[in-house]
């Protein structure tokens, strides 16, 4: 329900949506909303902070799967992070988040620092100028979700990213 309730916002803007039109996508009647939710802004709080908590761990997992080729992970963590938000259903997401910080817990704000910190870490261990390189391909990443039009081509160029400078 709160992924549904998430692409409704992203779809329409979190001031375009309405409990309505949340319910209708999630397959439960208003009043069960208003049931679950008080207001529509502890929905969107409580969307947000799910969807990138889940992110988070699943970005943290990534990273620490040893078995697997670091480029290989880094590439996962951030397709994770970001590429799955790229393309034409899905692009606005991140811009209703950013478009509404005032509606944010402390936890959704501060993810995309415990991202960064997360991938230091995961590069420092595999190499040296860790967190050079895991700046850099933050960059290179933010700068790829406003140049590229598809996920795939998202995932080519980042890993080219990673390959230079892993």
């Amino acid at each position: 329900m709160l992924e549904s309730a998430l692409e409704t916002f992203a779809r329409v803007g979190y001031r375009g949506a309405s409990m309505q039109a949340i319910a209708r996508a999630a397959r439960i009647s208003r009043p069960g909303l208003y049931f679950l939710f008080e207001s529509k802004e502890a929905l969107f709080r409580e969307a947000v902070s799910h969807v990138l908590s889940s992110d988070l761990d699943a970005v943290e997992q990534i990273l620490a799967e040893d078995a697997r080729p670091f480029a290989d992970r880094l590439v996962a963590a951030f397709d994770r992070w970001a590429g799955r938000y790229i393309g034409p259903m899905v692009r606005d997401v991140p811009t209703v988040i950013a478009d509404n910080p005032d509606l944010l817990d402390d936890a959704a704000r501060a993810a995309p620092a415990r991202f960064a910190v997360l991938l230091t870490a995961a590069v420092s261990v595999e190499m040296g100028n860790g967190v050079v390189v895991a700046h850099t391909l933050n960059s290179v990443s933010v700068g790829l979700i406003h140049q590229v039009a598809t996920r795939e081509e998202y995932l080519e160029r980042l890993r080219v990213a990673v390959e230079l400078l892993t």
